[in-house]
């Protein structure tokens, strides 16, 4: 069950369809926020920040970080200057507070798909790369970096696919980015950019405002602007036997991460038994697909990364094979 802080957001909050134990509104010292819940058994709580008396002031939040589990706490954040720069989010994410957002949806997101660091970790190390204490940072934007593990296994071709069908869910804010190459431009898209290491963290300031951007990690080592990066494996015999030739580690070195097997004729029997002799997780399994065609597959994929909705996912039946594994 939920518990609800509320003041100047409290008519949207109100509509939130979720289970609460306990809603207050108002405006709270924090240490009053925390002697009222502090011995109160709840699942997660969402502030709306206004509550909090002189919330502009990090000092009171970090007495809630103090005195309640952070990891429950859920912030709604206005869109003002203030609670939107990169320098207060910095502070508040260096506190342990990974879950904020802007909007009501983003709230229903954090309930069902907390942040951890990986997530945030974007605002804060941008604040430090490009000193732009007074940039505006929208948090509830999602960086995703793409990366073969196999020679060829397909990373510029997926982001393709992965931005048409982004686009029909978050329109003109999605873009790509490549990093020391140029090879997305053959695709005709709109919103692509090319740019070097040096210069990624500035392009990533230019576009704060996206909803979601897709890096191709290929000739980029630095994979700290990401908030989550898909590692692909082409689970051909070829393309598995050059790989532990050339790095016997690499499957230890992937261990806990998202590794996609992309263009696989691997039954679910097969992944099994893949998973068992890398010692390595799979976290989904695409197919080969047409990219000239939209593909259900897609979609569901992209509900798995948590950047669609179920609804979206569940729009087609023909799930191509059965060839899905989580």
């Amino acid at each position: 069950m939920n518990v609800i802080v509320a003041n100047q957001q409290r008519e949207a909050l109100a509509l939130l369809d979720i289970d609460v134990i306990k809603s207050i509104s108002g405006e709270f010292e924090a240490d009053e926020i925390v002697d009222m819940f502090k011995n109160f058994f709840f699942g997660r709580m969402i502030i709306d920040i206004t509550a909090i008396k002189n919330y502009t002031d990090v000092v009171n939040i970090q007495k809630l970080s103090l005195g309640l589990d952070v990891e429950k706490l859920i912030f709604l954040l206005p869109n003002d200057e203030v609670t939107s720069s990169s320098s207060f989010l910095t502070k508040i994410i260096s506190m342990g507070i990974y879950n904020f957002t802007t909007n009501t949806d983003g709230v229903k997101y954090l309930l069902d798909h907390p942040n951890s660091y990986k997530d945030v970790a974007h605002i804060q190390q941008l604040n430090e790369l490009t000193g732009a204490v007074s940039e505006k940072v929208i948090a509830g934007n999602h960086i995703i970096g793409v990366r073969n593990v196999t020679d060829h296994a397909g990373a510029t071709t997926l982001i393709y696919m992965l931005k048409k069908e982004l686009e029909l869910i978050y329109g003109d804010s999605v873009y790509a980015i490549e990093v020391n190459r140029h090879d997305l431009s053959y695709f005709n898209m709109k919103n692509v950019i090319s740019t070097t290491s040096a210069n990624l963290a500035g392009e990533l300031v230019k576009i704060k405002d996206a909803s979601v951007v897709l890096i191709d990690l290929n000739d980029c080592e630095d994979e700290s602007a990401c908030g989550d990066v898909l590692y692909l494996v082409e689970p051909s015999s070829i393309k598995l036997n050059k790989l532990m030739r050339r790095n016997r580690n690499a499957f230890n070195e992937l261990r806990g991460k998202r590794i996609v097997l992309n263009k696989s004729l691997l039954t679910n029997k097969d992944i099994t038994d893949f998973e068992y002799e890398a010692k390595a997780k799979v976290f989904y399994n695409i197919p080969p697909l047409d990219e000239r065609k939209r593909n259900d597959v897609i979609t569901d994929f992209l509900y798995r990364v948590g950047l669609a909705s179920k609804e979206d996912s569940e729009k087609d039946d023909n799930k191509i094979l059965g060839f899905f594994k989580f």
